[in-house]
């Protein structure tokens, strides 16, 4: 006999609609997942959501023999401004595999590796605007590091320089914003409220990101066939499917051009919470440090050191499992025509409905502690080596799982462990409130709340 899933009360009709704070969806989650364990319900407006909170579950759930991604929710919404992009498209859409073969080699390891350049460089102009600012500064880091996410992304992929890391914050990050934390609300609210009262907040956001991604197509058209750029942009315009020999038409691009910065997003939400944990662990930063100066010495940060800095990879990847930046993902049971009984899960102690919509809570299944020593340290050194490759995988997938996990990982990983590793080497952080304590929110992705440091040049 199976064991219920656990619920929190709730009320009638409205079910537990107060459980879950709709400007703080996933600290909600966490916190019920802290309460709940392992896998717990809620229902919201009469709808039902399973979320699987340890990582023997969320690993059972990522066998994609029985189970796939779940198109529903708040990636639904998302479709208003990206339609059937990598990100969104449905299962039957063949758009998906169209975009996916056009796009991959674009972010192989291969290919993003020749990215380090202008990732260094635009960092370089970060330090250098933080070194600028005078001593007594007071800023959020993660303000700026949104700016230069979105300045590499725009860079490496799309060939163009936007020097958005000075003067007001570029269109695009608000509209980011707003589209993704609008898309998250909207499956909370009655459908008739969303269309009379905020459906105009979602199209004037679609409208900024279309419109940002148009004029970067234009630019390039304009350029002629003398470009010699092959970046990812050349590539959406000029490849064509090798398996259906299908191009993208100039709508696709544009919804694959959007797509990509809204990706990139979760990156400095990481980095930004990778700062606060090793301010609260200084003995992990000086361990960084030191490898970072003997591998790299007095010359500058190369390519070739990224492989050779295995602490510093540590840390990235501890930082990804604390902070979950990308913070869960949605799953589904593989249709089963003809059969719509239950499925069984952890060896039939659980069992749900044949098409039952579940979220995995990464903050739940990264703590879990079955698998991690004291779950709530920070401690880069069990995310390396054997001890990383002994973790089970269901407590790695920062990047998602399987066929419709995050295509730009690579690149993700290049800009985390450059960015990082040149932040340490060459600023020194001082929090301005030295009791802060991690509180996050976002949307398709999170972030430290009103964590603020003093930055200043590195003291040798």
């Amino acid at each position: 006999m199976s064991t219920p899933i656990p619920r929190p009360p709730g009320i009638p009709l409205l079910g537990n609609i107060f459980d879950i704070d709709p400007n703080n969806t996933w600290w909600s989650l966490k916190t019920l997942a802290e309460k709940y364990g392992e896998i717990f319900q809620i229902s919201v407006l009469g709808h039902r959501i399973v979320f699987v909170a340890s990582a023997a579950l969320a690993e059972e759930i990522c066998d994609e023999k029985r189970f796939r991604k779940y198109v529903g929710g708040p990636v639904i919404e998302i479709r208003a401004a990206v339609h059937d992009a990598l990100f969104t498209a449905f299962h039957h859409e063949e758009s998906w595999g169209v975009a996916h073969r056009i796009i991959a080699p674009q972010l192989s390891p291969e290919a993003v590796a020749c990215h380090f350049d202008a990732v260094s460089q635009c960092t370089d102009e970060l330090i250098s605007k933080w070194k600028g600012i005078g001593s007594q500064n007071q800023i959020r880091p993660l303000n700026d590091l949104q700016r230069l996410a979105l300045e590499v992304t725009v860079l490496t992929l799309f060939g163009k320089k936007l020097n958005c890391l000075h003067g007001p914050d570029h269109p695009m990050l608000l509209a980011m914003e707003e589209s993704t934390s609008e898309a998250i609300k909207r499956p909370t609210r009655p459908k008739l409220l969303n269309w009379l009262v905020y459906g105009g907040k979602l199209k004037r956001a679609t409208k900024t990101m279309r419109n940002f991604a148009a004029e970067l197509l234009q630019e390039r058209k304009a350029c002629g066939p003398d470009d010699t750029r092959r970046d990812l942009l050349w590539r959406l315009m000029n490849v064509k499917d090798p398996e259906t020999g299908k191009a993208l038409s100039e709508s696709q691009i544009i919804d694959e051009i959007v797509t990509m910065p809204i990706g990139s997003s979760t990156a400095p939400c990481a980095i930004s919470a990778g700062i606060l944990f090793l301010l609260q662990n200084p003995d992990a930063l000086v361990r960084a440090r030191d490898e970072i100066d003997a591998v790299v010495g007095d010359g500058p940060l190369r390519q070739d050191h990224v492989a050779q800095l295995p602490y510093v990879a540590g840390v990235v990847r501890e930082t990804l499992r604390l902070s979950c930046a990308a913070p869960g993902f949605n799953i589904e049971p593989v249709p089963r025509p003809g059969d719509e009984s239950p499925v069984l899960l952890a060896g039939g102690k659980y069992q749900v409905a044949h098409n039952q919509a579940m979220i995995i809570v990464l903050a739940g299944v990264n703590r879990d502690p079955a698998v991690f020593e004291k779950p709530l340290e920070f401690r880069p050194e069990r995310m390396m080596g054997d001890a990383f490759e002994k973790l089970p995988d269901g407590v790695k997938k920062w990047f998602g799982n399987g066929k419709r996990e995050c295509i730009g990982k690579h690149w993700a990983w290049e800009f985390l462990v450059v960015v990082m590793a040149k932040l340490i080497r060459e600023v020194d952080f001082e929090m301005v409130n030295p009791n802060y304590e991690l509180k996050q929110d976002g949307w398709f992705n999170i972030r430290p709340v009103d964590f603020e440091v003093r930055v200043k040049p590195r003291r040798q």
